[in-house]
């Protein structure tokens, strides 16, 4: 009779466990799945914040082969620390400061060159337009991105996470390594340079 009993209940102890899809698992569980040596997990992540970093770096060189070449360097970086994560903050937020990072690394070693932002689609809305004010307003963004290029570091680096991105301080701050203070002492002096070198555009 044990013996039977034992039979009875075998098959509900002997439960298959389906693994979750990677797609599905949130980014602290991707990281752990690609610490445990599942590379596509890392790719994941990849696919899942590409896009913000891209325009991190992008909003840094204002040009779309370099800010493609500094979100690969990233995500590179990010691989190779990824047992530095130690998720005190948002694995997005981790990313972010390595995109500033290889960002400001690249515009201190050298100028990057400006490139429109604008896409044909657009230029072919001035030409419907034949507005003077139409190319007024894009001449006015190329000021803003030259202006926004000339800051200090830490000034550039808070103005965009503000400005681009719609961080707060405190996401800012983490995101800097700094504090909430310093960034809102950051983004005054960014702005009011700002308006300074504007103000002085022809």
């Amino acid at each position: 009779m044990p013996h039977e009993s034992a039979l009875a209940i075998a098959p509900w102890t002997l439960c298959v466990v389906t693994q979750t899809p990677l797609a599905e698992l949130d980014d602290s569980a991707l990281v752990a799945a690609a610490l445990d040596g599942r590379r596509e997990a890392f790719d994941i992540i990849v696919e899942r914040h590409r896009r913000s970093v891209y325009q991190v770096c992008y909003r840094f060189v204002n040009n779309h082969e370099d800010a493609s070449d500094l979100a690969q360097d990233a995500f590179v970086r990010a691989w190779k620390g990824l047992r530095s994560f130690k998720g005190q903050s948002a694995l997005s937020t981790w990313l972010y400061r390595i995109a500033v990072n290889v960002s400001l690394n690249k515009v201190s070693a050298k100028r990057a060159p400006t490139e429109s932002i604008e896409t044909t689609d657009q230029f072919e809305d001035v030409r419907i337009e034949g507005a003077p004010q139409a190319i007024l307003r894009k001449e006015r963004a190329a000021a803003v991105r030259r202006a926004i290029a000339s800051l200090p570091d830490k000034q550039r680096a808070t103005l965009i996470l503000r400005t681009y991105h719609d961080m707060s301080h405190q996401q800012i701050a983490e995101v800097l390594g700094s504090s909430v203070g310093a960034v809102k002492a950051n983004l005054f002096h960014a702005l009011t340079n700002l308006k300074k070198i504007l103000g002085s555009e022809p």
